[in-house]
């Protein structure tokens, strides 16, 4: 007999939605597999820098987990709707935590981890579309955004927490990345456990009668594709729009570059062990934590495109400069006389991960300005087809530095790598402001309506222009009768 979901419940908040039982269950295991998931990233990338010393050879590695993705989403999609949801959920967990055991199992072996992480990036593609369509079949309609937007903030964070934190503090305190993957392996464990509590999901009738699913997916990457072009014609339409675009490509871009080249860069630009690069993307995370609150303050006094503006050229310098940093600090520290090692190691961190605070700061400003300016320019009617876009977008954005960074920094080096991505992000921010023209006087905001795009008004101006509309006339003395 088929389980029930959920009845609904009153509230809509985050916290209503976590009293409904089966959607915690549901959540905790994408915060399970999702931080595992970046912790293993990190693990294997550590595991494939001390095999190889190559950057080309993390390169093909990140890809191992996109290719799949890229392939086979459509076809997974249209698979998993015609299955048990929630069955799709327990064994692509229980055949994940396997193969992880058997990439512990081959120890090293770069050609046989490749090729069994292309296995768990290809099962990761039908849990991703199953649970997804798990959560309106367990929470109630009035209560999906806060489902949702629970969803995507781990999502989100589950990077910083897992190939940031918890996958670099593990390898770390045991001495190595391989309890990284038994950890990981335990994780989808417990995630398979708790998705076989879930209600079943069974297809639909309809759904059973239905034959060809290749055909069927097909059609749905030709429904995509013609969505896609639609945006894509907007956007050339619309010069504005397309430079948020390509902000945002910037930023997706650099994560790519960070993902690729950090643990190389931590041993050799900064002289210190794989495993340290936590060192590097740990304050990083915590700036961009910064840089978001930050901008709930003080954004509405700094117009949107300076602030995209100011933080790439901020990003470029700070980035160029965290690149020097090691070769400057063991400069300083030979012609220093009496300077210990110790010292200047220790000095070297301290100024790493100030610079790498700072740097965090100034992403979060670029990414978060972007995407807001984004949004805010956006007619509502266009917008899931742009954002469609974007998202293919940030996919090529990532897809880019992965495959020709790490090949390049081993011809000529991490650090002139590394120095040219932060001139190229420095020069863009320049010429955003050399070529984008003037904001909007605040004068013109009076009479122009509501339609102003975001990014052309000066928001400073506009603060006083409406403080001066607020505040009444200041009264004239009364002169003596």
């Amino acid at each position: 007999m088929t389980a029930e979901p959920p009845a609904a419940t009153g509230g809509t908040g985050t916290a209503a939605v976590l009293e409904n039982r089966p959607f915690l269950l549901l959540w905790l295991s994408q915060l399970a597999t999702q931080v595992g998931s970046n912790m293993v990233l990190y693990g294997l990338t550590v595991v494939v820098l001390d095999s190889t010393n190559l950057s080309s050879v993390v390169s093909l590695l990140f890809l191992t987990f996109l290719v799949p993705a890229v392939l086979f989403s459509a076809l997974a999609g249209v698979y998993v709707d015609r299955l048990d949801r929630r069955l799709v959920l327990v064994a692509t967990n229980v055949l994940r935590a396997i193969v992880l055991v058997a990439i512990w199992a081959v120890n090293g072996d770069v050609t046989l981890i490749l090729i069994l992480n292309v296995v768990v990036s290809s099962l990761t593609v039908f849990f991703a579309p199953a649970e997804a369509a798990m959560i309106p079949y367990l929470v109630p309609r009035h209560q999906l955004v806060s489902a949702n937007g629970l969803f995507t903030l781990t999502l989100n964070g589950a990077f910083a927490l897992g190939y940031a934190l918890l996958g670099p503090l593990i390898v770390k305190v045991a001495g190595g990345p391989a309890p990284v993957i038994l950890v990981v392996a335990v994780l989808y464990g417990i995630s398979a456990i708790f998705c076989a509590t879930l209600p079943s999901n069974p297809p639909s009738p309809d759904t059973r009668e239905k034959s060809d699913p290749v055909h069927e997916a097909g059609e749905a990457v030709q429904g995509t594709l013609s969505q896609l072009s639609e945006g894509a014609a907007y956007i050339r339409s619309n010069r504005a729009i397309s430079w948020s675009l390509i902000y945002l490509g910037i930023a997706a871009s650099l994560v790519g570059v960070i993902g690729v080249l950090g643990p190389k860069f931590a041993q050799a630009t900064l002289g210190l062990g794989t495993q340290d690069l936590i060192l590097v993307v740990l304050p990083l995370g915590t700036g961009i934590v910064m840089g978001v609150l930050l901008l709930n303050a003080y954004g509405r006094y700094v117009p949107r495109r300076r602030a995209i503006e100011g933080g790439l050229i901020a990003l470029g310098t700070l980035l160029a400069m965290l690149t020097v940093a090691g070769p400057v600090s063991r400069a300083l520290a030979r012609v220093t006389p009496g300077s210990s090692d110790v010292g200047a190691v220790t000095t070297l961190i301290a100024v790493v991960i100030v610079m790498a605070f700072l740097a965090g700061i100034a992403y979060g400003i670029v990414a978060i300005s972007s995407q807001t300016q984004l949004q805010e320019d956006l007619p509502e009617e266009v917008r899931g087809r742009v954002f469609g876009v974007l998202n293919m977008l940030v996919s090529v954005g990532s897809f880019l530095p992965i495959i020709i960074v790490g090949p390049i920094s081993d011809l000529i080096g991490t650090t002139e790598v590394l120095l040219i991505v932060a001139g190229l992000i420095f020069l863009f921010g320049i010429l955003s402001i050399t070529r984008r023209g003037h904001l909007m006087p605040a004068e013109e905001l009076a009479t122009a309506g509501t339609m102003i795009p975001s990014h052309a008004v000066d928001p400073i101006g506009v603060v006083r222009r409406t403080d001066e509309l607020d505040t009444p006339p200041a009264m004239e003395p009364e002169g003596d009768a």
